[in-house]
């Protein structure tokens, strides 16, 4: 039986719901909020250069888009897809600065296995880009109770970012810490997940809500970039009167 690949590539356009081995045969009406496509523009070819760049499984298509916050300069290409998906999100980024200029600019959630590795991989590339990350490792002090801090932290931070790998993936099931955080990030229209090591289709199994978020993925791209385009994304200057 042909799998449904909504979580995959977010079913978010009319060409996703064809591509769909599913879904393709039958008429489809799709659940998922669309944003407007004027949101981005194409330009130039791909600029991925993480390996495997361009396979399109979670963010679907070749990176020739560059969304409307993306400097002119920037050597960092998009999916039409992950445009898509950003949208939104740039969109509460916006707002939050200009509404609550105090906030961080990222939560990061991880799994406590990742936090000397991938999670902190993650932490210091964003730093390195001028991003204002939450991180547990250098923000719970000795003492601190941390369910309170976690609390915290997603109140005074503009968007979340979920790490999802293999150790995320055996952590949710048991409803631990990482459980909380995503359940408090997945009520809300600030959510990134970024999948490193794993697939779409392995969360899917553990989380079919996170799946059918459309975020970016290290199968396709080098953290590197993956950090760049985060940065991008959160990077805001609100109007001078």
């Amino acid at each position: 039986m042909a799998r449904c690949t909504a979580p995959v590539r977010g079913h978010q356009t009319a060409s996703g719901a064809a591509a769909c081995p599913a879904c393709s045969s039958r008429s489809y009406r799709s659940s998922y909020p669309s944003y407007p496509s004027t949101s981005y523009s194409s330009s130039g070819s791909s600029g991925g250069s993480g390996s495997g760049s361009g396979s399109g499984r979670s963010s679907g298509g070749t990176r020739s888009s560059k969304p409307r916050w993306s400097r002119p300069s920037s050597p960092v290409y998009y999916t039409s897809a992950e445009v898509l998906a950003l949208t939104p999100i740039r969109r509460t980024v916006e707002n939050l600065v200009e509404t609550k200029p105090d906030l961080r600019d990222v939560f990061l959630c991880h799994a406590w296995d990742d936090r000397q590795d991938a999670a902190k991989e993650l932490h210091d590339l964003l730093v390195l880009n001028g991003v204002s990350v939450w991180f547990s490792e250098k923000d719970v002090s000795l003492g601190v109770p941390l369910m309170r801090a976690i609390d915290k932290g997603l109140a005074n931070s503009r968007i979340g970012l979920v790490l999802v790998t293999p150790a995320l993936l055996r952590r949710l099931p048991l409803e631990g810490i990482a459980d909380k955080e995503l359940s408090a990030l997945l009520a809300t229209d600030q959510l990134v997940p970024i999948v490193h090591n794993t697939t779409y289709e392995a969360l899917r199994d553990v989380s079919p809500l996170l799946a059918s978020r459309t975020g970016l993925s290290t199968a396709e791209e080098s953290m590197k970039d993956v950090a760049a385009k985060l940065a991008e994304l959160v990077a805001y200057e609100p109007a001078k009167t």
